[in-house]
C-alpha cells in the first residue's frame, strides 16, 4: 500500500506543477499603446537540411529600448507539429502580443503576411507526410542536394507588410471557425532555441527600430541562435516609412501581467477586439503605416519584393530567393516527380512567389 499511496502523491503533485507551470505561462503578455513598424524586406536563408521548419521574423518588445526585430530562422520542428507565428493585435486601447506555438494545424495569426508560406491565412510553405516534411520549393529556398523531400506548388499572394491586426492602418482579418477550432487544439510553446534566440536578438542594439529605422541589419539567419556573417541575412529594405514614436517606451507600455515577449497568450484571446478599420482613434505615438517608396525596394516599384517570381515560375532572380511571401523571392524548383502545380490565395496580405534559380548555397529568398 506505501508504495501505491507514494506513486499516487507524485502523480498528483506532477500534475499540479504542470498545470501552475502551464497557467502562469498562458497569462503572460505583452501590451502597447503604438504599433509596430512594417515588416522589413529581406530573403530567406538556405534550409540547413531535412526537418529544420521556418519560423518568420517578428518585432518583439523591450520596456527599455520598444520595438526590436527577431529574426526569422530555421529550427529543427517537432515532428508532425506546424508553427502558427505570434502577432500583434489592437484591443482594448493596446497593441497586444499574441505568442506563437506548434500544433498539429496553423491557426489565427492576425492575417500578417509574413512570407515564405505564411500569406496571412494557413501555411503554404511545406508539409508533413508521415514523419517527413515535404517542402514547397516554389516558397521555401531549400536545395535539393541537402533535402530530397520537395514538390513545388504555386502560391498567390497581396503584397502588404503591416505588421499589426486592427487598429488604425492595420489588418482587418478575424479568425475563420476553423481557425477557432485549431485554437482549441494541443499545442506547445515555442522551442528553446526559439526563447534563446529571441533573447539574443533583444541584447544588441542595432536590432531595434528605434536604430535601424525599420530595417534590420540580420533580418534573418540559417540556424536559430547563430547570427554569425555567415548564417545572417540583412534585410533590402524596410517594409515602410519609418516614423519614431513621439512617447517613450516606458509611457507606452500598457498593463501587464508578466514581462517579456514570450509568455504564452491563448490563441483566441482578444481576438475578437481587434477592429480593423480606421474607426479606432489613433493611439499615443502611433503613426499609421506608410507603403514603402519607390526608391526603398530594389525593383523600382516594388512592392514586388515578396513577389518576386509570383506565382510564375518563370522569372529567375537568382538569389533574391523571394519566397513569394513577405517580401522573399524562392528558388525555381527544378522539375521533379514530386512536383505538381496549384494556386492558393490568401485574402489577407499575400505576396506571389515564384522560384528563382541560383546558387543553391548561397541563395536567400526575400522576406520582410
Amino acid at each position: 500500500m506505501k508504495p501505491h499511496r507514494s506513486l499516487v502523491r507524485w502523480l498528483v503533485l506532477g500534475i499540479l506543477i504542470f498545470s501552475l507551470s502551464a497557467a502562469s505561462f498562458a497569462q503572460v503578455f505583452v501590451s502597447v499603446r503604438f504599433g509596430p513598424p512594417a515588416l522589413p524586406v529581406y530573403a530567406q536563408p538556405i534550409c540547413p537540411g531535412p526537418g529544420y521548419f521556418w519560423t518568420p521574423g517578428y518585432w518583439g518588445w523591450n520596456d527599455d529600448g520598444g520595438y526590436y526585430w527577431v529574426p526569422g530562422t530555421w529550427v529543427v520542428a517537432p515532428v508532425g507539429l506546424l508553427w502558427t507565428p505570434g502577432y500583434w493585435g489592437w484591443g482594448g486601447g493596446f497593441y497586444a502580443w499574441h505568442p506563437g506555438y506548434w500544433g498539429p494545424h496553423v491557426g489565427f495569426y492576425g492575417g500578417i503576411n509574413y512570407g515564405f508560406g505564411y500569406t496571412g491565412v494557413g501555411f503554404f510553405g511545406g508539409e508533413w507526410r508521415g514523419g517527413a516534411f515535404f517542402y514547397n520549393r516554389a516558397v521555401a529556398n531549400v536545395s535539393v542536394t541537402n533535402v530530397t523531400h520537395v514538390y513545388n506548388r504555386t502560391v498567390i499572394v497581396n503584397e502588404n507588410h503591416t505588421a499589426f491586426n486592427g487598429g488604425e492602418g492595420g489588418i482587418a482579418a478575424r479568425p475563420t471557425a476553423q481557425e477557432e477550432a485549431y485554437s482549441h487544439e494541443q499545442h506547445r510553446e515555442p522551442l528553446e532555441s526559439q526563447a534563446q534566440h529571441e533573447r539574443i536578438a533583444s541584447q544588441n542594439h542595432e536590432n531595434f527600430a528605434s536604430a535601424n529605422h525599420g530595417r534590420p541589419a540580420v533580418a534573418a539567419t540559417a540556424r536559430a541562435g547563430d547570427f554569425s556573417s555567415h548564417s545572417a541575412i540583412s534585410a533590402r529594405s524596410a517594409g515602410g516609412e519609418y516614423h519614431a514614436p513621439t512617447i517613450s517606451p516606458k509611457e507606452a507600455r500598457g498593463p501587464s501581467n508578466g514581462g517579456g515577449n514570450r509568455g504564452f497568450n491563448p490563441p483566441n484571446s482578444n481576438r475578437n477586439e481587434g477592429r480593423a478599420g480606421g474607426n479606432e482613434k489613433s493611439n499615443d505615438g502611433f503613426r499609421p503605416f506608410t507603403p514603402p517608396s519607390k526608391g526603398d525596394t530594389e525593383n523600382g516599384a516594388r512592392g514586388n519584393e515578396g513577389r518576386g517570381n509570383e506565382a510564375r515560375g518563370n522569372e529567375s532572380r537568382g538569389n533574391e530567393g523571394r519566397n513569394n511571401e513577405v517580401r522573399s523571392e524562392p528558388h525555381t524548383p527544378p522539375s521533379s516527380s514530386h512536383s505538381n502545380t496549384e494556386s492558393h490565395g490568401s485574402k489577407q496580405n499575400q505576396h506571389k512567389s515564384s522560384p528563382p534559380p541560383k546558387k543553391e548555397n548561397n541563395r536567400e529568398p526575400k522576406r520582410h
